[in-house]
């Protein structure tokens, strides 16, 4: 989609470290340990491809700090590295407040700032502009996922604790988060939604993607 202008946003990609028998665990039954942190390396170079590929700032976030980069995680430091994008450290007692803190710090130097997860990569860089045409209207802009949660969170405007008492990792994510952000007078605005990678089903349809947006 041509661009005429590129819109003051921060685009930010959350990942936990790649750690075998840690991440994917759904994925466990069918792949194997080893297997599914494989799955989970594939699944996070293929999202920031994506997100590489809306010509927007963007950002990578990993779940915790460690002293050294372990050997799983090469291959996606390299890439980040390849790209000269930024690492931060996500801080947070959970999930709301992670996603919260990095809100709010996109919003202190852009006018948009935005989160995509590394299990997302249905989440391409026309959906993400589709995001950020909706931010023009509303204070917060959600991607919901099948599953009940969401596959993107996008904001203009954020006030303290927006976030909490989510139950998250349940199907009433999305619809929770509706609810508390619209008590805290915040707009919502819903895209279409997207599907992410939890249940083999979900990896089998990865791979069922073409070349391109398999990473």
């Amino acid at each position: 989609m041509p661009k005429t202008e590129t819109p003051d946003a921060l685009l930010m990609q959350f990942a936990k470290w790649p750690e075998v028998g840690q991440v994917k665990t759904r994925l466990i039954p069918a792949l194997g340990a080893r297997g599914a942190a494989d799955a989970h390396i594939k699944l996070t170079l293929a999202v920031l491809n994506n997100l590489c590929g809306t010509g927007l700032a963007v950002q990578f976030w990993w779940d915790r700090h460690v002293d050294s980069v372990p050997d799983e995680a090469q291959e996606i430091v390299g890439a980040i590295d390849q790209r000269g994008l930024k690492q931060k450290v996500q801080k947070g007692a959970d999930l709301g407040e992670r996603m919260q803190g990095a809100l709010e710090f996109g919003l202190e130097f852009h006018a948009f700032s935005l989160i995509v997860g590394s299990d997302c990569p249905s989440v391409e860089p026309e959906y993400v502009h589709q995001a950020l045409a909706s931010l023009q209207e509303y204070d917060v802009v959600l991607g919901p996922s099948d599953d009940g949660g969401y596959v993107l969170i996008g904001a203009r405007r954020v006030v303290p604790e927006m976030l909490d008492g989510i139950e998250w990792g349940t199907q009433g994510v999305l619809a929770q988060t509706q609810q508390r952000l619209v008590s805290l007078g915040l707009s919502v605005g819903l895209l279409e939604p997207r599907w992410d990678v939890d249940e083999p089903e979900d990896w089998a349809r990865f791979q069922r993607l073409p070349p391109a947006g398999n990473g």
